[in-house]
């Protein structure tokens, strides 16, 4: 499958310092960053700074070091906001009918309340 990465997306636009943020956290490979539109207390986002549109892009393309260090940004983000103990939730959408609304690959981290059941089923 061939992924195409627009280079003139908001995150990639993020990542350039076109755009501010409110970083949460920044390695080499990832930046964190709160959501705009917070849907709890915590919702950061976390992106890999390489030009990757999903998480099966990501993990069909990276370099080890680069899945590695995104991962472990995740982790961090989690530590940092203190959500670890009382849970959260991470989310990774991807395509049209996943609801990915930026196409660059970006896992939500959302917390800080009991948060409702992820999908209903539909009738």
């Amino acid at each position: 499958m061939a992924f195409d990465y627009d280079p003139n997306n908001i995150f990639a636009k993020i990542l350039r310092g076109e755009i501010p943020n409110t970083t949460v956290y920044e390695s080499e490979h990832a930046l964190a960053f709160r959501d705009l539109y917070p849907q709890a207390p915590t919702h950061v986002l976390v992106i890999p700074k390489g030009a990757y549109v999903s998480m099966d892009h990501f993990t069909q393309e990276a370099s080890d070091a680069e899945i590695v260090g995104f991962m472990r940004a995740i982790g961090k983000v989690c530590e940092l906001e203190g959500v670890s103990e009382d849970g959260f939730r991470a989310i990774s959408n991807a395509g049209e009918n996943g609801v990915q609304e930026v196409p660059h690959l970006h896992v939500h981290i959302i917390g800080g309340r009991n948060l409702s059941r992820m999908l209903a089923k539909e009738t």
